[in-house]
């Protein structure tokens, strides 16, 4: 009975993220199905593999006996994407270490690091408290008026706890990167970040001012790690950057979120945990 929870939950894992259609409109309809999609299928997984090992190698669920095979499949699971976790967290402080040894300044009302390089870079780096990260080329290169819009949108970032949310979100990339449409969701997070972040931003400087810095730093990218790492030129590709360009150029909108009852299709990832009272 175990191993059929297991396939039933590989496979509807499979089949959500089959489903999959680049074709909804609408920032709030796209992150809700973004979301779920990217979240759901890992988090039933985990979830079933929990439950097993909870239920243990012994013992009966409806009449069928429960054995060592299924059981060492779940404990063999969560033991890979704990180290994976691990591995991530471990490589993320380390670069957060390394940010930290860059001088410090103050620009545009925030204390930043000083990246000792000529390209253009401004990005956060960490986790819940990110180090903004400006470099010397972009403060040489850039008027004042398109670096407040480069830190109005990093602002953004900070404001929304991105470096954060989307190290989780990686986490979760890393231990699914098996499953069907991965990639094109992780990409699609992505761009609804960067979106967030522009139209937060554009509160605060001229939305044609931060699409002219988007064009000037997109052209330099470097340090790039989307798990840890938040910064204006983030998704390049071609396409992406277009769609950016234009909803800054288009009329403002204004970003609502999903309703709560949105989130209750994540609750029933939880359903394999009540299958615990009919183990015996």
């Amino acid at each position: 009975m175990h191993l059929i929870m297991i396939l039933v939950a590989l496979g509807l894992a499979w089949f959500l993220r089959l489903s999959y259609r680049e074709s909804v409109q609408g920032w709030t309809e796209r992150f809700c199905q973004a979301i779920i999609l990217f979240v759901f299928p890992p988090l039933l997984l985990v979830i079933t593999a929990l439950a097993l090992v909870c239920m243990g190698s012994s013992g009966q669920m409806l009449g069928i006996g429960a054995g060592w095979f299924s059981y060492s499949i779940a404990v063999g699971f969560l033991g890979w994407i704990g180290g994976i976790c691990l591995k991530l967290a471990i490589e993320g402080w380390r670069f957060v270490r390394k940010v930290r040894t860059y001088p410090q300044l103050e620009v545009g009302g925030r204390q930043s690091r000083l990246l000792d390089a000529p390209v253009l870079f401004c990005a956060n780096v960490g986790f819940w408290q990110p180090e903004l990260v400006v470099s010397q080329g972009l403060l040489k290169t850039l008027d004042s008026a398109h670096l407040d819009a480069v830190i109005a949108h990093e602002q953004a970032h900070y404001y929304y706890r991105d470096t954060f949310w989307f190290f989780w979100l990686g986490w979760l990339r890393s231990i699914t990167a098996w499953l069907p449409n991965t990639d094109a969701l992780w990409q699609e997070l992505l761009v609804l970040r960067e979106l967030r972040a522009d139209r937060w931003a554009t509160q605060y400087v001229d939305p044609l001012l931060l699409a002219e810095s988007l064009l000037w730093v997109v052209s330099h990218p470097m340090m790039q790690s989307e798990n840890f790492c938040a910064a204006l030129y983030c998704v390049a590709p071609q396409t992406r950057l277009e769609e950016r360009i234009e909803a800054l150029l288009a009329e403002p909108d204004c970003l609502s979120y999903p309703s709560w009852k949105s989130w209750t299709w994540l609750l029933l990832a939880f359903l394999p945990l009540a299958a615990i009272p009919f183990h015996s």
